[in-house]
């Protein structure tokens, strides 16, 4: 006869053993690729070769591979390996910062959210829903084009984009942790608000929040990609992996090494974050024991 009681501790038990097998390899090399882009990102102003405003007309549209552009030139014979150093570093400046600040904004609203409720969580719900319905690229344009674009700019523009996640996600996370016993008790020994959110309440829910922004940054280098591409991103002489796309694809025929290069930085790095993001979020749920 089966002992019908053993098998959710059987359940359990293989759920344990799975998690706790070894990192899938291509995690490991996502991990890889992102300190690889991070480590030229932070040393981009010491190993790349050429200053990325260097013309060498001489050799202008210059095939990968030889000894002094290792990775080509583009149309004004700059070197394609320089600025593709540089773009990586400004891409992930922009990235890092609008993630923060979307997090930032996202957390603090919907703390607010949960701890004020009524009017207050009304408010917040109806901008996030109204944040969700707006798509983001047309209004990032439209900015734009009547500000201009700079640096600042448009990294606290991109801050604003995937911030009602972080809204919602606060929110739901502050009520139910609200509602628990160790909040109510820390309440009731004469804590203040801030200090039983920011000291209790967010450590209990950040492992969350970090996934979320793993899953949110890859979509911020892929919009700013998408505005640079479009010329309303980085402006010359500043580069970018999407600013370098964007005037690579004048010469696909010709010079595809120009475009390539950057694409297959972006692809790299979105992909390697997102599957360490999925990855987080499966050895951070705290569903699973």
């Amino acid at each position: 006869m089966t002992n019908i009681s053993a098998q959710p501790a059987t359940v359990i038990y293989e759920v344990r053993a799975k998690k706790k097998r070894g990192v899938p390899v291509f995690v490991i090399i996502g991990f890889a690729w992102i300190a690889v882009v991070i480590l030229i990102a932070l040393t981009a102003d010491w190993i790349r070769p050429y200053n990325i405003t260097a013309f060498d007309l001489k050799n202008r549209l210059s095939l990968p591979g030889n000894a002094a552009h290792w990775l080509g030139t583009d149309e004004l014979g700059r070197d394609v390996l320089s600025r593709l150093i540089v773009s990586i570093r400004i891409s992930l400046l922009i990235a890092f910062g609008a993630t923060l600040i979307s997090a930032f904004v996202g957390t603090t609203l919907g703390f607010l959210a949960a701890y004020f409720r009524g009017v207050v969580e009304q408010l917040v719900v109806m901008l996030a829903d109204f944040q969700a319905a707006m798509p983001f690229l047309i209004m990032a344009l439209a900015v734009l084009a009547f500000f201009g674009s700079s640096l600042p700019l448009l990294i606290c523009l991109m801050g604003f984009y995937g911030w009602e996640r972080y809204a919602r996600i606060a929110r739901g996370l502050a009520i139910a942790a609200s509602g628990q016993g160790y909040a109510a008790a820390v309440t009731q020994l004469g804590a203040k608000p801030a200090h039983v959110y920011l000291k209790h309440i967010l450590p209990n829910i950040a492992s969350t929040l970090i996934v979320s922004m793993t899953l949110t940054f890859p979509e911020i280098i892929l919009m700013e990609s998408s505005l640079s591409f479009l010329g309303l991103g980085v402006q010359p002489p500043m580069t970018s992996l999407g600013n370098m796309v964007g005037y690579g694809r004048e010469y696909l025929t010709r010079a595809p090494w120009i475009m390539l290069a950057p694409s297959f930085v972006i692809m790299l790095t979105t992909l390697s974050i997102s599957i360490t993001g999925d990855w987080l979020r499966d050895k951070l749920d705290p569903t699973i024991a």
